[in-house]
């Protein structure tokens, strides 16, 4: 029973930081949304950070079960992979009116000094992401360049979403976010088209 509680509030907490971000979110909004007393919160939690921290925990854990296992449901190529995920992306703006954001994004953005166990999960965190495609790029082999920086590609993949979710927020429109996709389309297709290429003079 007791856990049951933790997981609501930490449950709670996940989607109203999403949803109001970390600061405009208070112990009380959690509460009364989780519908637990302070006493269930505080036999958990010291302070709200320290609910923040296990939020992050738990997006850490869940990047596979939660993000990529739906977007990646029935897509076998790797590099379809990376834009089954960006669609996934896409697909919780339009659903939101471009409120949506990258939960760990938002968050990166509005603590500005974070203390260091919560700025080392927004790390893993990222990293985590960044992982994901960097094996997909890598599974592409031979259809990418030898002396590409898949890591690097995966980094700029993560930017580019981020990035594109960042201006959909603010104009409220997906164009933004589609013309980078677009143009991370265009980018790979030519990487593959040089691959092939030195495939073909070798």
């Amino acid at each position: 029973m007791a856990e049951d509680t933790k997981d609501r509030l930490v449950m709670t907490a996940m989607r109203l930081f999403s949803e109001k971000g970390y600061e405009s979110t208070s112990v009380a909004d959690i509460l009364r949304a989780a519908g637990a007393n302070s006493g269930s919160l505080y036999h958990f939690f010291a302070t709200k950070q320290e609910l923040l921290v296990e939020v992050l925990r738990r997006y850490r854990d869940g990047i596979a079960p939660m993000l990529l296992a739906p977007a990646w449901e029935g897509v076998e190529d790797p590099i379809e992979r990376v834009f089954a995920l960006l669609a996934q992306y896409r697909r919780a703006l339009v659903k939101s009116d471009c409120f949506y954001g990258c939960p760990i994004g938002n968050l990166a953005l509005e603590l500005h000094e974070p203390d260091p166990p919560v700025r080392d999960l927004i790390a893993i965190n990222f990293n985590g992401w960044v992982d994901a495609i960097e094996r997909c790029y890598a599974a592409a082999g031979a259809r990418l360049p030898d002396d590409l920086d898949r890591r690097g590609l995966a980094i700029f993949t993560l930017t580019t979403m981020e990035g594109g979710v960042m201006q959909a927020r603010t104009h409220r429109t997906v164009d933004a976010f589609d013309r980078s996709v677009a143009m991370l389309r265009d980018y790979i297709t030519r990487l593959q088209a040089e691959a092939k290429t030195r495939r073909g003079k070798s």
